[in-house]
């Protein structure tokens, strides 16, 4: 099963590190030893009693079966993943980043090596504490006795500790083969250590012990305590109580003893952070952490129950390191506290060198880790160890790690559930590739450790978690703004497929109704070289809508040994990204752009989401400009730069360039017919389709996605009567109102929401008729109920109506010509135009319907070049379906 995923796994970049590291160790070197010791650690030692004192015997065990539930439910997500895919170095950073994302596993990555960092300082510091409890002098005395010769102190504690980290250094630098093999003698003393701890109770007869504290007010406190063997009073005197805790001086709760019993189960990890050196680790991870977590639990419990059956609950209370008192043999538990923490403190630095070597190799945070990535021959990462050894170095000043142990646990907690949460997203994405040798997971055990995790961290120390979690958004909005190449795949798309088909299903296209109408656009672009202006001005228009980008590539497939469009896709959506819209893309092949735009125009989109509105740019014999000469976006300079850095699906810039061929000159040949284009128009009318066609776009600036525009310079102006036909005076009819609500919706957009909005009213004053001051009533009654805002324009076109003649006929007078308008008038229009509509941004005007006859084709287009000319930016629009509602 190892190798599905290897296809999909980047290999390290040729210039990272040497060969990949030589697998030498197995499932009991390489998982269960590390993962005893690191669970173990000095808790086991020295905060039994306090557990147990505090806590009683009934909650203890209680705390103690809830504490490894949370791991187990952990364990479960560990193991599914392990066993899906080949695992390399890196253990849960590795997982989760291949599961999550580089985002995600390199935020979480960092966190869990900073835990680690720490979580070796801590052990230090404790091992320092318990070599001074025993071989300290007292501070007090000038002169040494015994064993207690070595000076106390802050700087003592720091010299101490370095030497100690000093050690540890050495031996990860040799490699952790030699590690492994310390680490397997230490858990020997250390497994000696508790069996002599076991065979105590039994052995040592009854004590009595006088313990001292140091009080407020330099009183000195003596509390008389029992070591009593095995006794049923004992054991019924140490069920249940909290009391003040004598290093604190604070009464304990549950929550507060939980936070420090369950800072022994925080190495569930440490077998999987060896995963670069594991034989085989999607068998030696599932195999070696569950023996050791359920080893583990079994002596926390035998010794839980044997202390509180043998120990007065003050001895527990008053002497955390009561097990020296009461041992056959005192240095046994001196020495398992020493070894204990020695290999919990190389435990954590190799954990943490490994982590820090797979985020350096996947280059997450660039420069400042690079050196990170560099290993020895024998594939040791000793750089990784020196940066580790540096800051857990620098964990050692603090001189005192209470507090942040507390923080190592919350770090842990919320890899954990980063853990689960990778699982969770793997089992809801219901990838076909998500098939785990390990079965005995699901989705409810990945929630539950979620859930568990996240709950139990407020509950050890809230204000940690909530600064761990805000560090966590702040590093994942770090990752994500930088972008860092991946091709380890996104769970985000795997899962934005899955709930984006379910939700395409309950989109039901019988429950349309026009309140919640939106423009769906289906923009047909020939050359995006001359047509960017376009596709920017769209984009603001479609009031988050669908918006495709279509384009038609002439050929026929028969002829072609493969499909040409399939290779075209990813330049075309680099052209999205680039102008930065919010567009799919919709290519197809065909004999002919009329065909090609009619298969479109009937199978883009899905379920409900489908064009209702087709955009074309306008046909004229203008010669195009390049957009791409004059958008920095689209500029070598400007670009070279972001290009080194950004994943960009292999587009680059040049090639981008060279896709897209040159803008049309005056002489080329076009692509289409008039009796083509408006062929399209009617094709969409007939298919009940909303038509619009953009002309003079090139000229609208501040658009792109760097431009600060708000539209308080702008103006737009709508007209919408048919200025073609004169007669016609209905401003309610579908077109009409249509019109209205697409000028609306562009000025609720960001670029033009500031923008003012007019409407021209075209009446005849000197007509004998005077119902249009009646008409102008109703109109201005309609925008407010329809709450647009806008000012209204009356203009008299009185002039322009004489030259209109709508008596003459058309060619041949059949049914569906166009009638035929005289130069006169259309000039006459193309005036009252530009006299009041000049200084306006963008115009919305009334589209006519084309006429039925393809011979009149020409003459239709030639009217509506001869309205607009020189106008400036302007959308004819034609609207078949209703858009706007009255009602609430």
């Amino acid at each position: 099963n190892g190798g599905r995923w290897r296809d999909h796994t980047p290999e390290p970049p040729p210039d990272s590190a040497s060969p990949a590291p030589p697998r030498k160790l197995n499932t009991f070197f390489g998982v269960m030893v590390p993962t005893v010791l690191s669970m173990f650690s000095i808790v086991l030692f020295l905060r039994t009693g306090f557990v147990v004192g505090h806590a009683g015997l009934v909650q203890g065990l209680l705390m103690v079966i809830v504490a490894y539930t949370i791991i187990s439910l952990t364990i479960l997500s560990i193991c599914a993943i392990s066993t899906n895919g080949a695992i390399q170095g890196g253990g849960a950073y590795y997982m989760i980043s291949r599961s999550l994302g580089p985002e995600f596993g390199g935020s979480i990555g960092l966190m869990f090596f900073l835990a680690k960092v720490c979580a070796c300082g801590e052990y230090v510091l404790g091992l320092v504490e318990a070599i001074l409890d025993v071989f300290g002098s007292d501070p007090e005395s000038s002169v040494s006795e015994g064993v207690h010769v070595l000076p106390q102190g802050y700087w003592y504690t720091v010299l101490y500790s370095s030497v100690i980290l000093l050690l540890c250094l050495l031996v990860c630098l040799v490699g952790s083969h030699i590690y492994s093999r310390t680490a397997f003698a230490i858990l020997l003393v250390v497994t000696v250590s508790l069996l002599s701890v076991v065979i105590s109770t039994v052995a040592v007869k009854p004590l009595d012990f006088v313990i001292t504290h140091q009080g407020p007010g330099n009183q000195t406190l003596r509390y008389n305590a029992s070591y009593t063997g095995f006794n049923a009073t004992t054991l019924r005197n140490n069920l249940a109580g909290y009391s003040l805790d004598y290093s604190t001086n604070s009464v304990m709760s549950f929550a507060t003893v939980f936070a420090v019993m369950f800072t022994s189960c925080t190495g569930i990890m440490a077998g999987a952070n060896m995963s670069g050196e594991l034989q085989t680790p999607s068998i030696s991870i599932p195999k070696g952490t569950i023996v050791a977590v359920f080893y583990t639990f079994t002596v926390y419990v035998l010794l839980f129950i044997l202390v509180s059956a043998t120990c007065e609950r003050t001895l527990l209370i008053q002497d955390y390191g009561f097990f020296q008192r009461i041992n056959i043999w005192p240095p046994f538990v001196t020495i398992g506290i020493c070894c204990a923490s020695l290999s919990a403190a190389m435990c954590a630095m190799i954990g943490a060198s490994r982590i820090l070597h797979a985020l350096a190799v996947d280059h997450l945070f660039g420069l400042p880790l690079a050196p990170a990535a560099v290993t020895s021959k024998s594939g040791n990462p000793w750089v990784s160890v020196l940066y580790t050894w540096g800051l857990a170095q620098c964990v050692v000043f603090a001189g005192q790690l209470n507090s942040v142990a507390s923080l190592v646990t919350v770090f842990y907690l919320l890899a954990y559930a980063a853990v689960d949460l990778a699982c969770l997203a793997l089992e809801w994405a219901s990838a076909p590739n998500f098939r785990p040798t390990f079965q005995l997971f699901s989705w409810h055990t990945c929630l539950l450790g979620i859930l568990s995790c996240l709950v139990m961290m407020f509950v050890i120390n809230p204000v940690y978690s909530s600064g761990s979690i805000v560090l966590l958004l702040l590093l994942l909005l770090f990752l994500h703004y930088r972008s860092p190449t991946s091709s380890w795949g996104y769970i985000s798309q795997a899962l934005i497929f899955h709930q984006v088909r379910k939700y395409l299903l309950m989109l039901d296209v019988r429950k349309d109704h026009v309140k919640f109408w939106r423009p769906q656009v289906l923009l047909m672009v020939a050359n995006p070289r001359s047509s960017c202006q376009l596709i920017l001005f769209v984009n603001q228009l479609k009031k988050g809508g669908l918006y495709v980008l279509g384009h038609v590539q002439l050929g026929d497939l028969d002829s072609l040994p493969s499909d040409p469009v399939q290779q075209q896709y990813n330049f075309w959506l680099s052209l999205v990204d680039k102008l930065g819209v919010k567009a799919f893309v919709d290519l197809t092949l065909s004999p002919s752009v009329r065909q090609g735009t009619q298969h479109l125009l009937r199978i883009t989109g899905l379920g409900g989401m489908k064009p209702n509105t087709l955009i074309l740019g306008f046909y004229d014999s203008c010669t195009p400009e390049d957009f791409f000469l004059q958008d920095t976006a689209f500029c070598d300079s400007s670009l070279k730069k972001a290009s080194e850095d950004e994943y960009n699906f292999g587009v680059d810039l040049p090639s981008l360039q060279a896709h897209f061929p040159p803008v049309r000159h005056v002489e080329s040949p076009r692509w289409l017919t008039p009796e083509e284009y408006v062929g399209i128009i009617s094709d969409a009318i007939k298919m009940n389709k909303n038509v619009c066609l953009g002309r003079y776009f090139f000229q609208l600036q501040g658009e792109d996605k760097v431009s600060a525009v708000d539209g308080s310079e702008r103006t737009i102006d709508v007209w919408p009567l048919n200025l073609l036909q004169p007669g016609s005076r209905d401003y309610e009819d579908v077109c009409s109102l249509f019109l209205l609500q697409m000028a609306c919706v562009l000025n609720m957009s960001s670029k033009w929401r500031h923008a003012k909005m007019r409407i021209f009213l075209n009446v005849e004053t000197e007509s004998s008729d005077q119902g249009w001051v009646v008409n102008e009533e109703t109109f201005r009654e309609l925008l407010k109920k329809l709450r647009i805002r806008a000012s209204i324009k009356i203009v008299p076109w009185d002039s322009v109506v004489e030259h209109h003649d709508a008596t003459r006929p058309a060619e041949g007078d059949a049914a569906g010509a166009a009638p035929a308008l005289s130069e006169d008038f259309l000039s006459a229009v193309n005036c009252m135009l530009t006299e009041n509509s000049s200084q306006a941004a963008v115009r919305f005007l009334y589209l006519p319907r084309p006429p039925a006859l393809h011979s009149q084709a020409q003459q239709y287009l030639a009217q509506l070049e001869a309205v607009t000319s020189g106008l400036g930016p302007t959308l004819l629009i034609h609207g078949v379906t209703p858009v706007t509602c009255t009602d609430l």
